[in-house]
């Protein structure tokens, strides 16, 4: 699987949150684990790439250090990063029309909105990749299926005020079991039929934020939670589904905030690792013809 990763794109955003830094340590884990992956370098978006999703003026206050970023301070190796886990994002995606699953090893995109950010994240590369690759008429339509706990206000917001209901559409956990009780069935089902539908509506490209902070142990997660083998089940559900569907697949990763005795996210890796496992086997058995699930209505 190709892994869409520059240095550049992680930093120590002295905060909360481990996400900033997160990028290197996935793919870190990912060889020291043997994982077959290929990395892969590429650019960093421009501020106008920003302004697609973005107000102007919000976007040159947070890369000036004028305005907070998501983490909720004025460094400008936060801001700058972000130019590259949003190129990550899209040269994953683009890539993923071709390859049929790839990674962007990323978090912090789902609360930025039109103007403001919040929760850890500054710009939203998930709605920037979908315009990006629409207005260069790659694909038609995008559809994002947001596996974090927490609901996708950001992207809502983006959608809404950009009015790009035509060529996003968004699925969140956040809004499906973010408060409540946890149910794998119910899940499943959701993801099975909203796969279907966006598949028939047209959506070319799935963008999956495999979320970690759904976890059952996450100290943020607000439901009841999910355990590891349910987490490794969704994802094996959605790239089997999508290679059923003929969907290709950009994998990011949205939260998770479980800490080692000694600060560390082993956790979190732990977690992440599993997503990549399962994408490489459903490529592995797509390169030798093999389809695991059967998509019924």
């Amino acid at each position: 699987m190709r892994i869409f990763y520059n240095p550049a794109m992680s930093t120590d955003s002295h905060g909360f949150s481990p996400s900033a830094a997160k990028p290197a340590k996935v793919v870190a884990d990912w060889l020291a684990r043997g994982l077959d992956i290929e990395i892969v370098d590429f650019e960093p978006v421009t501020e106008a790439d920003l302004c697609l999703a973005h107000d102007s003026a919000y976007v040159r206050g947070v890369l000036t250090g004028k305005t907070r970023n998501g983490h909720g301070n004025y460094l400008k190796s936060v801001s700058e990063s972000c130019l590259w886990t949003a190129g990550s994002l899209l040269a994953a995606s683009r890539a993923a029309l071709t390859e049929g699953i790839t990674c962007s090893p990323t978090s912090g995109f789902h609360h930025a909105s039109y103007d403001s950010n919040f929760g850890f994240c500054t710009f939203n590369a998930l709605v920037i990749t979908a315009i990006k690759l629409t207005n260069e008429c790659v694909v038609k339509k995008v559809g994002i299926i947001d596996g974090d706990n927490h609901y996708s206000d950001g992207t809502i917001d983006i959608i809404d005020h950009l009015e790009l209901h035509d060529i996003i559409e968004n699925w969140t956990y956040g809004a499906e079991f973010g408060d409540r009780e946890f149910c794998q069935e119910e899940l499943l089902t959701s993801l099975r039929l909203t796969l279907m539908d966006m598949k028939d509506s047209g959506v070319e490209l799935i963008i999956l934020q495999a979320g970690a902070d759904c976890h059952i142990d996450d100290p943020l997660c607000s439901g009841s939670g999910m355990t590891s083998e349910e987490m490794r089940e969704r994802d094996r559900f959605v790239f089997t589904a999508c290679n059923k569907l003929g969907m290709p697949v950009c994998i990011c990763f949205g939260g998770g905030y479980q800490r080692d005795t000694d600060g560390g996210i082993s956790k979190v890796l732990e977690l992440h690792r599993a997503t990549a496992e399962e994408a490489i086997k459903v490529l592995r058995n797509r390169d030798c013809g093999h389809h695991a699930l059967v998509i019924t209505e």
